[in-house]
This record gives structure tokens, sequence and C-alpha cells, in this order.
């Protein structure tokens, strides 16, 4: 693969010995950095130093061009596997992002009319009073399909037509377009499905096809026997420094209810909650287009440096016009979340920054974080696309990950 960029410095010096917040390790960074972006690789250094970070990538493409591209640490909780230019790691709800712009260009080829409604091409979806639920509202995460009311059947989770036919079944929790709130586990399944019936293709499928293949990106969802090593392991999530906790009191509170859409929302299918989940094989291998995809920090800022520069990047195919960029980043839904219990804002599948996850400094930034730290981000004013992929998950709360400010501060520095 071709990774055009700027600049003559080819690899990363070795960064100092790191502490890993008490455990003392040698980080052994590699990869490329463009000299003129120098502050993003020491950045990258110091969260080795600050946080307790087991191994993660950044990269950075503007205007097109990569020019940075930085992996350190290892990729297992036991420090043997170095972390290398071709690991990938579970990104989590970052995997939203690439759904997204499977539909955008599904839609492009007119294939997919994203203002229709959802019942037009998936005719059982319109029971339960959901035949004028549009496919734009399934994207906004205004649906009202954040969870399902009953617990499906053991293995549901990696079942396509059991979790969307119960999907097409289900009540709406609220009159859709009326209000929104996150669609965790849902919006993969549902919006996946509607992918599916235009394109005749399973998402996975469809991603190689339309966005993957055409920007180069090492991206799956659905990821095959033959990549499992050079996937980096996820351990527990731990905290991050005194006083970190979760999205806050009422989140909390609201996730320890059962019978609260929050936890309906974050804890159905039961497989959810099984410890490990991501390590397994059945949970790589299946397609759980909201939380399952697998990537490098390379592939996320390719694919938002490419939606940052009209579509493309300098060494590959257009996979999205300027005018369907634009539709895909304007704002759809903003305020209370009523899975999220806090303020959030999407567009036509993208999460927009605020308060509770702020990304980007530019005011049409616009992409799609994950649980585990995982972040990537288009800002078309600057012309940038962020990627950043961690496989050790910190709790955090309002405000987002930490070890993501200093990143894209010294990112926007060097511009």
């Amino acid at each position: 693969m071709s990774f055009a960029a700027a600049g003559r410095d080819a690899r990363a010096p070795p960064a100092p010995a790191a502490t890993g917040k008490g455990r003392a390790m040698d980080l052994a960074m590699d990869g490329y950095c463009d000299p003129a972006f120098a502050p993003v690789r020491a950045a990258f250094a110091s969260n080795f130093e600050r946080f307790p970070e087991l191994g993660a990538a950044v990269c950075v493409a503007v205007r097109g061009r990569v020019v940075v591209d930085l992996w350190a640490g290892f990729r297992d909780a036991a420090r043997t596997a170095p972390w290398r230019g071709d690991t990938i790691v579970n990104v989590f709800s970052a995997t939203k992002g690439a759904v997204a712009l499977s539909a955008h260009a599904l839609a492009e080829r007119g294939a997919l009319d994203l203002g229709a409604p959802v019942a037009a091409s998936w005719p059982e979806f319109a029971a339960a009073g959901k035949g004028r639920v549009l496919v734009s509202q399934l994207l906004d995460h205004s649906a009202g399909l954040p969870a399902l009311r009953a617990e499906p059947p053991e293995g549901a989770l990696y079942d396509w037509q059991a979790m969307t036919a119960a999907l097409a079944a289900e009540e709406p929790f609220w009159e859709p377009g009326a209000r929104h709130g996150y669609h965790a586990v849902t919006f993969g399944f549902l919006v996946g499905e509607v992918i599916r019936r235009a394109s005749g293709r399973r998402v996975g499928a469809f991603l190689r096809e339309a966005v993957a293949g055409p920007l180069g990106l090492d991206l799956h969802i659905g990821t095959g026997a033959e990549h499992d090593g050079r996937i980096a392991e996820v351990p527990p999530t731990i905290a991050s420094a005194p006083g970190a906790g979760g999205l806050g009191g009422a989140f909390a509170a609201s996730f320890r209810d059962p019978a609260s859409l929050t936890s309906m929302a974050f804890t159905r299918p039961r497989e959810l909650v099984t410890p490990g989940l991501v390590n397994t094989a059945r949970a790589r291998r299946a397609e759980i287009p909201a939380l399952n995809g697998h990537a490098n920090a390379r592939a996320l800022a390719r694919m938002y440096g490419a939606l940052a520069n009209g579509g493309a990047l300098v060494d590959t195919a257009r996979v999205l016009s300027p005018q369907a960029i634009e539709a895909a980043l304007a704002e759809r839904s903003r305020g209370p979340d009523a899975v999220l219990l806090a303020e959030s804002r999407f567009s036509l599948g993208f999460m927009l920054p605020s308060a509770l996850r702020p990304f980007g400094r530019g005011p049409r930034t616009f992409g799609h974080p994950g649980a585990g730290g995982a972040l990537g981000f288009a800002d078309p004013d600057a012309g940038l696309g962020f990627g950043y992929t961690p496989n050790q998950p910190i709790a955090s709360g309002e405000g987002g990950d930490p070890r993501w400010p200093a990143l894209i501060d010294a990112a926007y520095a060097c511009l």
C-alpha cells in the first residue's frame, strides 16, 4: 500500500523510556513523522508517561497526505508482543463512522434514498407503527430504537437475522424524530440491514468494496481468521487518574438499573456484558457494525482525511463527492440524549463535537469515538484527518478520553 507523505523523516526515532503509570517499560516508537509535525510525536510519547497506555497508534493526514503515522507499545497485556505497523484493534463505536460512510456512498450511487422510509426497502420494518421512520432517522439516532425491550435469545448478538427481525418488530421508545438517543448497538444492525437491502451485500462486504478498497484502508467489519495474529488484545478498562469515572452520575445510576433505557441499550443482547468479549474469535468473525470494526489509526486517518479533502486522498479514488460530504456533516440531532443522559450532537451517522465528547477544533468537525479510546475525525476547513487507536481502555467521563487533547492540540498547532 502506498502512503503519500510530505517531508524527509521516514522513521521516528525511539522515544525516551516511559513509566507506563508506575510500570517501567522501554517505549520503542516506530513509523513515520514529518519533521514539521514533531510535536505530535512528542505528545504521543508523553501519553505513555502520563497514562496507563499499553499500545497505540496515531495517524494524521493533511490535505490528502499522511504526515504522521506512528505506533508504540504492546498489543498484549503481558507486554510480550510489540505493536507493529500492521497491528489492528477493535475500535468499538468508531466503527459507526465507517458504517455511516458506507450508507452515504450507497446513496451517492443512487441505490439508497436517505430521505425515504426505511420500510421502502425493508417492508417488515413497518411493524409497530414504524412505517414512516426515515433512513435519515436511523443515522441521526432519532428513530427511537436504541434498545430491545425483551432480552433476545442467547447468541442473538452473532445472529444477523435474529437481531434485524427483532428490531423490525420493535415499537419505538419515542415518537421517531421527536428526540434522539444514542443507538449504541442497534445502529449497526439497523443501518447495516438498510445497506444490505439496498446493495444486496452485507455491510462488511460493501464496506470493503465502496470504502476500504478505494481508500486503501485496513478496516474490517467481520474480521477473518487470517488477521488474528496481528490483532491487539483489549484488556479490561482501568481508571485513568484520581476522580476518573464513567459518563456521569445520572448515566451510571441509570446503567445500574436493568429496566432503564440506558441499561437496555448497552446490555442487550446479554453477550455484550461477557468479560473479554472483544478478544474472542466469535466476536471478531461476526458482523456487529456498531462496535466490532477492526482497524488501525492509519485507516481512520485516511478515511477521514479523504472526507476532509473533498472525498479522496492524493493516491486514491474518490469515495464521496464534496456535496455529499456537506450533507453528511450537517447537524441533525442536538440536545439531551435519551440514552447517554447528557447533551450530544449527531449528523447523518457521525458524532459531532460536544462537551460530552470534544474532538477537533473546527466548527465543521465530524467523526466518531469508540469506547476503548479510539477516535477518528475530519475537519474539512483544516483539511485534517485524524486517527488514534489504543488497546488499553481508560475510564473517562464527560470531556472524552484524557489521551486525546494533547494529540489533537499538537496536530492543530502544526498546521
